[in-house]
């Protein structure tokens, strides 16, 4: 194998956990955000 194959094969392994830690992340932070709000009677928008 060639060294541009492992680098493509890493690259399409790795995004996927990347993306699934960013979006876990946002999503935590949005339902902190969503439950401070509702805890204290206000709209989240």
């Amino acid at each position: 194998m060639s060294i541009s194959t492992l680098a493509l094969t890493a690259y399409v392994l790795v995004w996927p956990a990347l993306v699934a830690v960013v979006m876990a992340v946002i999503g935590q932070a949005f339902f902190k955000e969503w439950k401070e709000a509702r805890d204290s009677g206000q709209d989240i928008v």
